[in-house]
């Protein structure tokens, strides 16, 4: 199949590799939860022991919000698939180079439109990051 502007990238090998790292990340955070559970000290002895389980807890969370923002970048990716838009950069709507796909198979923009958005984060601008859940 052809997309306006070349070929539809190879959509079954992106599926896998999508479906592949979401299951990666989830097991990831569940280790990660387990990890924490079983290393909480009940009663904390003194501040010092309080203070690194807080400290602990804010990288958990920290991470974990990581982790369910990327799981949402490959939903959304999954989500595009089967509305056949994958592989369209959401700003230019122009095809996401095979290369950028294959490193970030979840990329919502080329690498032109990426570096763009960034700079105009970087400077204070408020970008809306899941403007294609209506696309």
């Amino acid at each position: 199949m052809i997309t306006k502007n070349g070929p539809k990238p190879k959509l079954g090998d992106y599926r896998k590799i999508l479906e592949a790292k979401a299951e990666e990340v989830r097991r990831s955070m569940s280790a990660q939860k387990a990890a924490q559970v079983v290393a909480r000290l009940d009663i904390p002895s003194d501040e010092g022991d309080l203070s690194q389980q807080h400290h602990e807890e804010w990288i958990f969370l920290n991470r974990n919000s990581i982790d369910m923002k990327l799981l949402r970048e490959i939903a959304d990716a999954i989500h595009r698939m089967d509305r056949e838009h994958y592989g369209i950069c959401l700003e230019c709507e122009e095809p996401i180079s095979a290369k950028r796909l294959d490193a970030v198979p979840w990329a919502r923009y080329c690498v032109s439109c990426q570096e763009r958005i960034a700079t105009r984060i970087a400077e204070g601008e408020s970008v809306d990051e899941y403007q294609e859940a209506d696309r």
